[in-house]
Formats: C-alpha cells, structure tokens, sequence
C-alpha cells in the first residue's frame, strides 16, 4: 500500500575498515531516512554494528544533484570537465572499438587498469569485475603495492610471516595499557566499534596513551595522557624504549628466547656495541621531541602493565623507512611478551580474524601477458612508458571504483599523464577529479541499489547482508553488468553466464549461512567464537606444533631475508634511519602529515552538506610556526613543496606539534591557470615514486607555508 515504509538492511563498507549497518527506510521506492544498527545485542552478537557519521548521510549521496544519472562522452579538452549524454549502446560500441584498435596496434598491455574499492564488497562488484574483462581481453597493465600500509606489509611478512597480525578489537577489554600509536579510530574508525572498545576499556581501568604528532579526537576524548611526536621519527623512540627495558632488564627473556630470533643483534644495536651509539632516551629526545623522562616513563610503564596493546596505526609507517617502525613495534611487543596473548598486540595491524577467506572473492582469472607498475609511479609510466624503464606503453585508461589521480601523489603529474592519453574510461557516480579526464563516463548504483556481501578488512568475525533498497538511479548500472555487456561488444564469451543470486550463493557458501532469508532480514551474521582472536595464540601456546610462517618458525627480529635482499637502506634488525638531508631546508621548513579525518573516506562523502557543516577542510599549523609567518586563524595560505602547491585556509592551533602541518587527506583537487590546487588537495604537494620497500612516503613531504 502506498505510503508505507519498508526497512531495508544494507552494508556500509569503505577503506575505513569498518563493515557498518545501514537501515534504509523506503517509502514509494524512495529513501526517506537512513539509520543504523538498533538490534538487541545478546552474548554471541556484542555490540550493535553501529555507522558513523558518514554512513548515516548515505541518502545525501544517493539523491545528491551532481549524482550521474545516464552515460556521457567528452566534448571539451581532456581534464575540462565537459560532456555530453549519450545512450548505453553508443558508448560501449565506441568504448569496444578503441579497446580492439589500441589492442591490435600496441597490444592489450597498452590498457591501464587504475582501479581501486571504492566500496569495500566481497562480492564481485568495483575492480574484480574489470580485471576478469581485461585478462579475458588479453592482458592489462595493473597497479601493484598496497599504498596505505606497505610499510606494515613488508614488515609483517619478514618478523611474523602473515598480514593476519591484527587481535580482535573486543580483547582490548582484556588490556591493562592501551598505547594509541599513529593510531585515530575516532575519525578514520579502523573497524567497526574501535573507538566503543578502546572508550568501555577505560572506562574500566585500562590506561590509555596517545603517541602522536596532533592531539587528534581519538587522543583528545581517549587517550589519558597525548604524548607529541615529530613525524617520521617514532622508529627512534621505540627503539629508546627498547633501550630502557635492556638496561633496566625489563624484557621478558623467557618469551624471547623460546619465541623469537636475533634479539642479541638488536640488542648490540640498542646498547651502542655495535656503533658506539647508546640509543638512549636523551639520544632519542633529540630525534622526537619528546622528553627523555617521559620516552623512559612509557617503557617501563609499558613494559610492567601486563598484559598491554601497542596499536600501531598506518601514518608512521607512511614515511621514508617507515618499515622500521613497524619491525620496531612488532620487536617491542615481543620484549615485553605481549604477542599472542589477551590483551595484548603483536605491534603490526594489518588484518585480524580471517573470516574474509569464508567470503570468496569474484574469480578475476589471470593472465600471464599481464605486467604492473606500483601504484604511486602509475602517472609516471604514462608519461614515460618504455623508454623510461616501464613495461609497456600506456594508450588507454581504464578505471572502476577509485579516484586514482586523486588519491596518489603529485597531482599535477596526474594532470600531464592523463592528457597524453588516446582513450580513457571511468564507472563512477560523480565527476571526480579522476572522472573528469575520461572520454566516457559510465554512471553506477550504489549499494542501495543492488544486492551484496560486505565482511570488515580488518577486524571482525561477522559478514554483512547488503540488500538492494530502491531501482537503480537514473540509467545507473551495476559494475559487473556493464562488463558483461562490454564483453559482448568485445566478443568475449562466457565472461558471466551466473545470476545476481547465484553468485551471492557461490561466493558465500563456505560462510555458514543456515538461513538465508533470516540473514537478509537482520542484515548480517555474526560467527561465536569459542574465544576472542588473538593473533599467534596458537603459536604462543604451542609453538612446536604451529610455528610462525617465518623461515625460522620464530618471530624474526633478526631478518634473514631481509638481509639476502641487500639494500642498504633496510636493515635485517630494526633501526632508526635519518632521512635524507633536506636539500632546501630554508625553503621547505615543514613536514607534513596528511590525516584521515572523519569527513570522508579517501576522496568519498565531502561533497555532502552535513559532512562539510562537521569539518572543513584546513591546513593545521602550530601556533608558534604561524606567529613567525605572520598567519592567523582562518587566513588563506599557500602551501608548497618540491612538487607543486594547494591553496586553503590555516588552522592555527596547539594541537599540533611546531615544525610540523596537517592537510587531511582525500579533498578532490581544482588547479588554476597556473598549476596551483585551490581546493586543498593534500596530494597537489605529496611526490610521486616510492622507496625501496614500496611505501608512498607522504608523511616525509617537506613544505613552505605563506600568506599568497
């Protein structure tokens, strides 16, 4: 009967790592108001699978006037944002036609897939869809690497042998001492209920420390005590700790004699044997800032609260050698025995309970033409291709689920890159940054608007049942149909010869789904666990029958493979490496840290109302930095690097610590006449290119700040 509201369960799952529940409520096919989890939680399901601001403002992105309704193909330059509509079959026979010409005149490698997950689905929506048509196609050039945590990557393989190195957030509750490391699950939320757990755990006892260069929301409403850092040196005062606990024998022998391999090198390395360089707190003070007293009152407070969880978050790591933060946590939390124990950490979070390997993962297939660029050179090889040491020669772009010119660093190049191409095609539902380059856009639903399976990427043993709450906006398609018909353009067969439903079923039937109708009424499905997971207890409690997956069996504080990787600049131990010397000190006096704040996620929901009415976008800057370049609050400044430059408004505040800015990540960038972003696109002034061990250094960037 008309009139009457529907309430429809839906997921919300984005690079936030959280897999939230949305409640559409419907009313004549329309989205009238969205709202969240409200179940009554028992003793099997815990807490309520509660969405953040973001998620709750969903119907603003659904109806938003600039949502794309229908196909567009570029009339104007590329980059200028001007299209015109055309019909469905008009653009994939254009689409099919270049794909084939550029494919027989340069071969299929000349296709660059730039895709992302926009939406983190387990099913077979976003990027998986794409690359099964091009491998099926003949081959693509892809992205590699993983841009938000290589550094934590590259040093969970080498100390634990696994990414699965994360504990569930319920068994903070089990912590005594909480130290928030890099770590801001208020705004960046890091799973689903991060903050609720951290927040009930003080509330009953447990301490909790914020190390970390802002006084972020989660230091400032979590935290006891803020203690700031300068950014890029927390490998320094970790390995301080460390030093405090050998010379004051703080460290647990017994664990790391029986768990671990080559702590008598590090050990040589803290104490100054082997360099002569004791790494004490006073030498560490000098590094961080922070105060001897307290880098020595952390160590052994941490190292006497038994048990205790060290929470590294992804932003120290995001640095020239931010592995070694990493291998330096990890080794910490070995020294005072808190890996695979209750309550405390293993010092690298990456993924936690596994339960994704219950979801299975749309079959991409695999080519063996296929060749990869990582993801922040992939503008550079556009640019350069083979004759500048890249696999293939880029023709063609193509782009499902991610904002790419965006979201990586040196804009500007991103600029230059996509305007030498011959083709480019985007799915999207806005006129992106990335979007506006294309030569067809093709316009796609929502979660609300199909049906899906979402699980968190880190944390949590519960799958989420995202139903389809309304008809797909406008001539909006589904990623994997709009594939699907491009392959009948192409001439490729057999690309999805499987139902929606089917599908559903095929990718879940190992997640132990008993009723499928009762699942989609709730909305989700949480596993009981006999107890919380806690990564590497099975290896802790039995290591003889489940070793680590290292070639030791052990965790490697020592790396042998690290060592046969012969890089100078990564050591088989973790070390503090100095990064290099600024070339322009006077110029760029600066570092800058680019945070995750709570409204957006990567380049999503900002262009929504509610979400700028809670935070605007704005450079933070220290009080004292500002007085010295005659800066106040709200002033329009100029921000610039090596790089390029953005222009926004200045934050002058004590939240942050001197000789360093913040400029939040994922703000869509808009250059003028002369190159210069005026939207406060953080990515206008992070560089291109990478280290040796793939990490995206944003967080090393060095900038001026100025009056324009």
């Amino acid at each position: 009967m008309s009139g009457d509201v529907k309430k429809v369960p839906v997921g919300c799952g984005h690079n936030c790592g959280g897999a939230c529940l949305l409640i559409a409520h419907v009313e004549d096919g329309v989205i009238k108001r969205i709202t969240t989890d409200e179940s009554l939680p028992d003793s099997i399901e815990g807490p309520q699978l509660r969405a953040c601001l973001k998620g709750r403002s969903y119907r603003q992105r659904i109806y938003h006037p600039d949502r794309l309704k229908f196909p567009v193909k570029r009339i104007g330059e590329r980059g200028a944002g001007q299209f015109e509509r055309v019909g469905w079959d008009e653009a994939l026979d254009a689409i099919a036609q270049k794909m084939l010409d550029i494919k027989e005149k340069h071969g299929p490698t000349a296709i660059m897939n730039i895709s992302h997950s926009a939406t983190n689905c387990h099913a077979y929506y976003n990027a998986a869809c794409l690359n099964r048509l091009l491998n099926m196609f003949g081959g693509q050039t892809t992205l590699e690497s993983y841009v938000s945590n290589d550094g934590a990557v590259f040093a969970a393989f080498h100390t634990y042998g696994t990414v699965f190195t994360a504990n569930e957030r319920e068994d903070l509750l089990n912590s005594k001492m909480i130290i928030m490391w890099g770590w801001n699950p208020a705004d960046s939320i890091w799973s689903t209920n991060s903050s609720y757990h951290v927040a009930l755990a003080r509330e009953r006892g447990t301490r909790v420390v914020a190390v970390d260069p802002r006084l972020t929301n989660s230091a400032a409403v979590l935290a006891s005590r803020w203690i700031p850092i300068r950014p890029a040196t927390d490998a320094a005062m970790l390995i301080a700790m460390a030093y405090v606990l050998i010379s004051e024998n703080l460290y647990d022998h017994a664990f790391l004699d029986k768990y671990s391999l080559g702590f008598d090198k590090f050990r040589d390395y803290v104490t100054g044997a082997e360099d002569g360089v004791p790494k004490t707190p006073r030498w560490a003070e000098e590094i961080t800032g922070v105060p001897a007293g307290r880098i020595a009152e952390l160590a052994v407070e941490y190292a006497t609260t038994k048990p205790a969880a060290l929470v590294a978050g992804y932003g120290p790591c995001r640095v020239e050698h931010g592995e070694q933060f990493s291998r330096a946590a990890a080794t910490l939390a070995a020294m005072t025995g808190n890996v695979g124990v209750a309550g405390g950490d293993a010092g690298i979070q990456i993924f936690g309970y596994p339960i994704m390997t219950k979801v299975m993962q749309f079959p991409g297939g695999y080519c063996p033409d296929n060749v990869s660029v990582h993801f922040n050179n992939w503008a550079d090889a556009i640019i350069k291709g083979r004759a500048g040491g890249y696999p293939s020669d880029i023709k063609m772009v193509y782009s499902v689920a991610g904002n790419t010119a965006n979201q990586l660093g040196n804009v500007r190049k991103a600029d230059r890159a996509l305007k030498t191409l011959d083709f480019m095609v985007v799915h999207e539902q806005f006129m992106t940054a990335t979007a506006r380059y294309a030569d067809y856009i093709l316009p796609v639903t929502t979660q609300f608007e199909r049906n899906d399976v979402f699980t968190p990427w880190l944390l949590g043993h519960y799958i989420v049942s995202s139903n389809q709450a309304i008809k797909p906006y406008g001539e909006c398609r589904n990623d994997i149909d709009i594939c699907a018909q491009l392959a009948n353009h192409l001439g490729i067969e057999k690309y999805n010869e499987t139902s929606e439903q089917e599908w559903l079923e095929y990718l879940t039937g190992n997640a132990g789904i008993s009723d499928r109708d009762k699942f989609k009424e709730r909305g989700f499905l949480k596993y009981e666990l006999e107890r919380s997971h806690v990564a590497f207890r099975d290896q802790i409690e039995d290591i003889e029958n489940n070793p680590f997956a290292t070639p030791s069996g052990k965790i490697e504080i020592f790396s042998q493979s690290i060592a046969d990787l012969q890089k100078p600049d990564v050591p088989p131990i973790p070390k503090y490496i100095p990064p290099k010397p600024a070339t322009e000190a006077s110029e760029f006096d600066l570092c800058l840290v680019t945070g995750h704040g709570k409204k957006s996620s990567n380049s999503m929901f900002y262009n929504l109302p509610w979400l700028r009415d809670v935070e605007a976008q704005a450079v933070w800057i220290n009080s004292g930095d500002a007085e010295k370049r005659g800066i106040s609050n709200g002033d329009m400044v100029k921000v610039t690097s090596a790089v390029g430059a953005t222009t926004l408004p200045a934050l002058v505040t004590e939240r942050i610590v001197p000789g360093t800015v913040n400029i939040d990540q994922g703000i869509e960038f808009e250059m003028d006449s002369d190159g210069v972003d005026v939207k406060g696109c953080s990515n206008a002034v992070c560089p291109d290119g990478h280290t040796s061990t793939a990490i995206t250094p944003y967080n090393s960037t060095r900038v001026c700040i100025k009056k324009p």
